[in-house]
C-alpha cells in the first residue's frame, strides 16, 4: 500500500478537473437549497408531497455533497469508499424505516 499525501491527491484533483468543477457543484448545492426552501414556503401544496420532495432534494443534495466536494470516486481506495458509503445508506434505511414502522404500528400491540 503506497502512503498517498493528501495534499498531493489534492493537487491532482484540481489540475484534472480546474475551478469549473468546484463551481459547478458550489452553484447546483445553492439552486438544490433554495428550492428546497420555496416548498417549504409553498402552503397550497399536500402536505405529503412536500415532504416528499425535500427528502429528495436532500438526497440529492448528499450526493453532490460526496461526488463534488469529497471526490469519493476519486481517491485510490475507490471500491472501499463507495462500499462503504451503500453500507452507510442501508443502515439508514434500515433506521429510517425502522422507525416508521415502530411509530405506525407499535400501538397495535398494547
Amino acid at each position: 500500500m503506497n502512503p498517498t499525501n493528501h495534499y498531493d491527491l489534492q493537487q491532482q484533483t484540481h489540475e484534472r478537473h480546474g475551478l469549473g468543477f468546484p463551481t459547478l457543484g458550489f452553484l447546483v448545492s445553492i439552486a438544490l437549497t433554495v428550492l428546497a426552501l420555496w416548498f417549504a414556503n409553498v402552503r397550497n401544496l399536500g402536505r405529503e408531497f412536500i415532504i416528499t420532495t425535500l427528502l429528495s432534494l436532500a438526497v440529492m443534495q448528499i450526493g453532490i455533497q460526496l461526488f463534488f466536494f469529497m471526490h469519493v470516486t476519486e481517491s485510490e481506495e475507490r471500491p472501499w469508499h463507495v462500499g462503504l458509503l451503500a453500507l452507510a445508506l442501508l443502515l439508514v434505511a434500515t433506521i429510517v424505516a425502522g422507525s416508521i414502522w415502530i411509530m405506525t404500528f407499535g400501538t397495535e400491540a398494547y
